[in-house]
């Protein structure tokens, strides 16, 4: 089966038309990607009229092209910044009248939860006990347990571009306000910690999307163009050596560190800042960079429902 995945996150509009079937992992075959920024497209809670349009757009666009590369189906679903808007119903319904498509709101839980499947089908069962964790624009999930099922998996308000658009906007944060945002992701994180800290150390803590993935690029990590299969970390020590000078840089001089695009400059502060959080609150020396997260999760659990409905010979 070919599928359109369409992926509205609170940075990037994404549309991954995949070939998938029960029991091999999806294969990507075509990606069509717009930074669309839509957790800094929100006045008073609502998503702008040039968020709208810009969200509109894509959406058009993604269709003509999941039809040109021959995808059967697309899935479609939106992450935070749009399950956060107020007008989110109103943005939604724009966009299936004047584009046929039907996004899915995806509550923060199922997020997290998606994610973590997609992390188990990566690392195996012989990864015993997983903490996940995932910052995206809007939101940081939290998923553990020991099956396919996470036994925890909660979702916070701590996005690297909802935080840069809150704390940052003005210009360079001075030292007074990254401490605020320091403090304030440490006690928001902290919170419910225990949830996950509960079950004991894990056998593999991983982290996923584009945040982590830069970062740990910044950190030495292997550059993308050697593929997915190459093992990807990031260390506490490192990241922590990199933050003081992170947060002296100007926006041309983090856009020219590697594995950052020049869009999303601006919020590898504030996501440096929630992963040294993560890692120091759940006392994690070393996050194993997974390369598949809440797009694939997604698509297995659309391989594994089709190939239940259609009984053993699947799809």
């Amino acid at each position: 089966m070919r599928l359109g995945v369409l992926d509205i996150g609170s940075n990037t509009g994404h549309l991954l038309v995949v070939d998938a079937h029960r029991g091999a992992a999806p294969l990507p075959a075509y990606s069509h990607k717009e930074p669309l920024r839509l957790a800094e497209h929100l006045e008073d809670g609502e998503v702008t009229e040039g968020g709208i349009k810009a969200l509109t757009k894509f959406v058009a666009d993604a269709v003509v092209v999941a039809e040109d590369k021959g995808a059967q189906d697309m899935l479609g679903f939106a992450t935070s910044a749009v399950r956060d808007a107020r007008n989110s119903d109103a943005v939604l319904d724009r966009v299936a009248d004047e584009t046929g498509v039907r996004i899915a709101v995806l509550p923060g839980d199922d997020e997290a939860r998606l994610t973590f499947l997609a992390v188990r089908r990566w690392f195996g069962w012989s990864a015993g006990r997983l903490s996940v964790f995932d910052i995206g624009g809007g939101s940081l999930e939290i998923a553990g347990g020991a099956d396919e099922e996470p036994d925890v998996a909660w979702s916070m308000p701590l996005g690297a571009a909802r935080l840069a658009r809150d704390y940052f906007s003005n210009g360079p944060p001075d030292e007074s306000r990254i401490r605020a945002l320091r403090k304030k992701i440490r006690a928001d994180i902290a919170q419910d910690a225990g949830r996950l800290l509960r079950a004991g150390p894990p056998d593999v803590a991983a982290a996923t999307s584009k945040t982590f993935r830069s970062l740990a690029r910044i950190c030495g990590a292997a550059p993308s163009e050697l593929g997915p299969l190459v093992d990807r970390a990031l260390a506490l020590g490192d990241l922590q050596g990199w933050i003081p000078r992170l947060v002296g840089m100007g926006p041309e001089d983090l856009a020219a560190l590697p594995g950052v695009s020049p869009s999303r400059a601006h919020q590898i502060v504030p996501g440096a800042l929630v992963a040294e959080a993560v890692m120091d609150i759940f006392e994690l020396a070393t996050l194993e960079i997974c390369p598949w997260a809440l797009r694939e999760g997604v698509i297995l659990e659309r391989i594994d429902a089709v190939g239940l409905a259609d009984g053993p010979d699947g799809i």
